[in-house]
């Protein structure tokens, strides 16, 4: 066993793993030994990344096509992983996805159920199935949670609240789940450079201001990348043994600078 690699032979699933933030864990977990079963619908952009992660190693990649608003697939993308290899030892529920922004006058209960079914019933439906095998390994979950569900995002109520609840949601089951040894945290990004950030930005009405406001939000002047993500999930699962119930903020120093908030002010 290469002792250099820090998750050697665990198995891993990613959801949304395709591309942005989940193919940033995929590429880490893989490069440290793990194998990992991801999944999407985005099968052009996922199977390539799956070869490709199996031709690199030292680990391994295994492609699960999965809708996530339906229950039946999510319990059997879990089914298949455990035939594959036996059991899991990490859950990174991932998937997820921006609507843009729109005043609360604007938005339907269509688009708010719609997202609410990915970004938050599919996080409990993965971890409600993969909990039994993941309590057999004392493993771990992370979810991936933002933080915009702390500080706010203006005209983003249905992701925001969708994100406020996998943080609430994740404190209870870490609760719940250490009689069992498993370990449950999530991970708040900012503002990360990823295909979601990038559709976002080119629907505003001015893509380069919206570009440049986005970058000055972080102290450290600049957006993160979806291998940051991916480190700070591997520290979660590997390393960080001793927590459990928290939330890691990834996010540059988004939420630490006194900055210009108040429109009416500035108008």
């Amino acid at each position: 066993m290469d002792s250099s690699l820090r998750y050697q032979d665990k198995v891993v699933i990613v959801t949304g793993g395709a591309r942005g933030i989940g193919k940033g864990c995929v590429e880490t977990f893989v490069k440290n030994g793990a194998k990992v079963a991801f999944c999407d619908i985005l099968d052009d952009e996922a199977k390539p990344l799956e070869e490709k992660m199996n031709k690199m190693g030292p680990g391994e990649a295994y492609y699960i096509n999965c809708n996530l608003r339906d229950e039946a697939q999510i319990k059997n993308m879990i089914e298949k992983v455990v035939e594959k290899y036996g059991t899991i030892d990490c859950l990174i529920n991932n998937a997820g996805y921006h609507p843009g922004y729109a005043a609360i006058d604007d938005v339907t209960v269509e688009c708010f159920y719609k997202l609410l079914q990915v970004n938050l019933i599919a996080v409990f439906l993965t971890c409600k199935y993969a909990l039994p095998y993941i309590r057999l390994a004392k493993g771990n979950i992370i979810n991936i949670a933002s933080v915009v569900a702390y500080i706010g995002q203006k005209d983003s109520i249905p992701y925001t609240a969708s994100k406020g609840a996998i943080a609430s949601m994740s404190k209870t089951l870490a609760i719940s789940e250490a009689k069992h040894g498993v370990r449950v945290n999530t991970v708040s990004p900012g503002a990360i450079w990823t295909p979601m950030w990038e559709e976002v930005m080119n629907n505003a009405e001015n893509p380069e201001k919206f570009y440049n406001e986005g970058v000055s939000y972080q102290v450290m002047g600049c957006m993160g990348t979806p291998s940051n993500i991916g480190t700070a999930c591997l520290y979660l699962a590997a390393d960080g043994t001793y927590c459990t119930g928290m939330d890691m903020n990834v996010s540059g120093g988004i939420d630490i600078s006194v900055g210009s908030k108040n429109e009416v002010a500035l108008s």
